[in-house]
């Protein structure tokens, strides 16, 4: 049964269309969504409203994947992205649905995140986490200015 919400707010110094990009490029999403001690790997991305993908974490220490994917159920480009997420694991059912919002400010980008219809095997500290992580290397790809 899926219960949980988390919510997640952040300020980073980037541009939206910067951060928006990472959350829609597989090679972006590879390098900042796993969080700490997994990796990350997308077997296929669709990114337009009514596309989908598929992607898989694997525990660097015991070889275990989790894999799972979603549709884009909505694509603001630099404003909004809204997409559903199932595990492919049946212990874990039903889908979760996450919205990301991103609003330009003086000194960045606002970020906020909710993500509902956690199953309730997953407590939700442990996805305030997952994110909290997530999100500090998603900082660190999205801030970095690097020359041409």
């Amino acid at each position: 049964m899926a219960t949980g919400t988390v919510t997640l707010h952040r300020v980073i110094r980037a541009p939206a269309e910067r951060i928006y990009r990472a959350f829609l490029d597989a090679d972006a999403m590879c390098k900042w969504l796993p969080p700490h001690g997994f990796t990350g790997r997308v077997h296929h991305i669709d990114a337009r409203t009514g596309g989908s993908y598929q992607m898989s974490f694997a525990n660097l220490s015991t070889g275990h994947i989790h894999s799972f994917g979603g549709d884009y159920l909505e694509l603001v480009p630099n404003e909004r992205i809204r997409h559903s997420d199932r595990f492919d694991d049946p212990n874990l059912p039903g889908d979760m649905y996450t919205t990301i919002t991103f609003k330009p400010v003086s000194c960045g980008t606002e970020l906020h995140i909710v993500q509902e219809g956690i199953p309730s095997l997953i407590p939700t500290e442990a996805c305030y986490l997952g994110w909290q992580e997530s999100l500090v290397l998603l900082t660190q790809l999205v801030e970095a200015e690097i020359p041409d």
